[in-house]
């Protein structure tokens, strides 16, 4: 397994000497994924030119006949980051096909050149770049519109995908870590993405097959103003009802569900990818524990035999380091589950925050967002989207992580100032200890409390009115209160200390617990911009928010439409003259104005119309294009 292999490669030495990491010494592998990685170009260059080939080119210089690919090669569209609302699991699916690459990438496995430590960046990028051009066939072949062809090339590339992971996961099955069916616990999530790829690209080509042989009509060009968009403008024009409908608690507390509001699927398959991902990282670090728990007991067991070979037993140094290595190793084991909870929840709670922010957004409500991100940059919010995905991913692996640690560190805290105490038939002088510091911080926050009672009842005037909620902030009994603060002041600086370390062990504790939370920052106030994947957020929010805005895209299909209309009402008025005018007009006349008709109900035609030079058509043919294009 690549994952697990970098691991291996640091550290057979003592992994080697325990037998039940030896399952896979003796198996036969006849398949190597990252080969595979590199051949799997070949095949993803064919469908790429294939279906460049059959993509024509929106815009293209005019030329004589003689120009043998005409339109012909136009850039394929691997996923629309930005608009794209259909086929958004299916997309998701596909992202959750690279996953296991992507982890590869994630531990920089991923090492085809030997350069110096300061070309590491090309290399990665390079990887990527080949990462993404071996997996483009899954979403070029989702998007594109010629789905007969397209059907066929995807389900091919994605089948020799799942047999040659089948295949590596047949021939060596167990693993040196885990033990039993490692290599299965890996690429399960592949194997299951690449599956239901097969079925989606059958289902593409069962239905491209019935449509070309008539059985079923053609669908529709992909509307410029989608169902759901529509649907929310309808609703801000209804009047709202007096009552508000009664909401379950979950719906209060957690998630109400809106029909008419639809994630873009750039959001669907980052969430998606981010489960996989870290369902992957939790088992890689489950792997690099094991081994290091094994590496732990080699080194209890040589220091016995150092503690023996020096005549001394039951050193209780010795002990001591024996409980620590034995209790860190379960509290580590038990806080897995809470830390995976943890960033489980935290990507369903973006989603919740991506649908609240972008709706504030649509109403023109900024009061959620710093100053300084009421009016970001454009470039910076058009590579914010580019960024966001893989930030999302990346911050949420590293949450975890240090997650982890943070919990594993409270564990231990517990254990050792609460449990271990009444295992070791202390618990007395536990009890006695927690009291004695329960009641000097009861006594602490005590004092504060006075001070503000005693604020509120001498050194404030009455309230102005029976209704004000507190007193105005007017100073009563001025002379003693200036002696109120002259002896407190003294007391204040040493309580302030007391303040100053909670502070950092607060800023400390939320630092780290919303670490993975991309949607906000942890920086205090004035430097938002220093923390980039909030800085990424903000600007994937503005570009989502300038081009699927539904009030917006509605407006902008107004236009359209009526312009649409409006032409064809000139187009048909034209007509009605010809057909009037009876035989004054030629029939050449007529067949042109019949021609003009049909180009401009038909703009898809404009551009397959053939031009020749000296006939007039050809500037006939760029008016139409430009009005086409309007």
């Amino acid at each position: 397994m690549e994952e697990c292999s970098e691991i291996r490669s640091s550290t057979t030495s003592g992994l080697l000497e325990i037998p039940t990491r030896q399952l896979n010494g003796t198996c036969d592998i006849s398949v190597d994924m990252e080969l595979f990685l590199h051949y799997s170009l070949i095949p993803s260059f064919f469908i790429i030119l294939v279906l460049s080939f059959l993509q024509r080119r929106e815009q293209h210089r005019e030329r004589d006949d003689t120009y043998l690919l005409r339109n012909h090669f136009g850039m394929i569209v691997p996923l629309d980051f930005v608009g794209t609302f259909s086929n958004r699991w299916s997309y998701g699916v596909a992202f959750g096909a690279t996953a296991n690459k992507i982890m590869f990438l994630f531990s920089e496995g991923y090492q085809p050149l030997l350069v110096p430590q300061w070309a590491q960046a090309f290399v990665l990028l390079i990887g990527g770049i080949e990462v993404g051009l071996s997996h483009f066939p899954f979403f070029a072949c989702l998007s594109s519109e010629f789905g007969l062809v397209s059907s066929v090339l995807g389900f091919s590339y994605s089948l020799v995908w799942f047999v040659v992971t089948t295949l590596y996961i047949i021939q060596c099955p167990h693993g040196q870590f885990v033990g039993n069916y490692e290599t299965v616990m890996f690429y399960w999530p592949s194997l299951l993405c690449l599956a239901f790829l097969l079925g989606r690209f059958l289902h593409i080509f069962v239905k491209s097959l019935r449509v070309h042989l008539g059985w079923e009509l053609q669908m529709e060009e992909k509307p410029f103003l989608e169902v759901h968009q529509a649907e929310h403008v309808k609703r801000l024009l209804r009047k709202y009802p007096l009552q508000e409908r009664n909401k379950s608690w979950f719906q209060t507390r957690i998630y109400e569900w809106d029909p008419y509001f639809q994630f873009p699927s750039r959001m669907i398959g980052t969430i998606v990818l981010a489960f996989i991902c870290l369902y992957l990282f939790i088992v890689i670090e489950f792997c690099v524990f094991v081994y290091v728990r094994d590496e732990l007991d080699v080194f209890e067991g040589e220091l016995e035999s150092y503690i023996t070979s020096m005549n001394q037993t039951g050193s209780p140094v010795l002990l001591q380091v024996k409980e620590l290595i034995n209790i860190t190793k379960e509290v580590w084991v038990v806080t897995i589950l809470p830390a995976s909870l943890t960033c489980v929840s935290y990507l369903f709670h973006i989603l919740a925050c991506y649908r609240k922010h972008i709706k504030r957004l649509w109403a023109g409500d900024k009061h959620f967002l710093p100053l300084k991100f009421h009016n970001p940059s454009s470039s910076e919010s058009v590579v914010a989207i580019a960024r966001y995905s893989g930030w999302q991913i990346a911050y949420i692996l590293w949450g975890y992580l240090i997650i982890h640690v943070m919990q594993s560190l409270c564990g231990l805290a517990i254990m050792y100032s609460l449990v271990l105490p009444v295992i070791h038939h202390q618990a007395l002088e536990m009890l006695r200890g927690l009291g004695i510091g329960i009641l000097t911080v009861s006594i602490v926050l005590g004092l504060m409390v006075l001070q503000v009672w005693i604020a509120t009842s001498f050194f404030l005037q009455p309230k102005m009115g029976t209704d004000d909620k507190q007193k105005p902030l007017a100073l009563n009994n001025r002379r003693a209160f200036h002696n109120f603060n002259y002896f407190l002041f003294f007391y204040n600086v040493l309580l302030g200390l007391g303040a100053c370390l909670s502070r950092l062990f607060i800023s400390c504790v939320l630092g780290t617990w919303l670490i993975a939370r991309i949607d906000r920052t942890i920086l205090q106030s004035g430097y938002e911009r220093a923390d980039m994947g909030f800085s990424a957020w903000i600007g994937m929010l503005y570009v989502d928010h300038y081009h699927t805005n539904p009030v917006l895209v509605s407006f902008c299909h107004i236009l359209i439409t009526s312009h649409r209309e409006r032409r064809l009402q000139q187009t048909i008025k034209y007509w009605y003259l010809n057909q009037s005018a009876g035989p004054r007009l030629s029939a050449r006349s007529r067949t042109r104005w019949l021609l003009l008709q049909t180009l401009i109900n038909n703009p898809e035609l404009v551009r397959l119309r053939k031009s020749r030079p000296g006939l007039g058509s050809q500037e006939f043919t760029q008016i139409l294009l430009t009005c086409s294009e309007s």
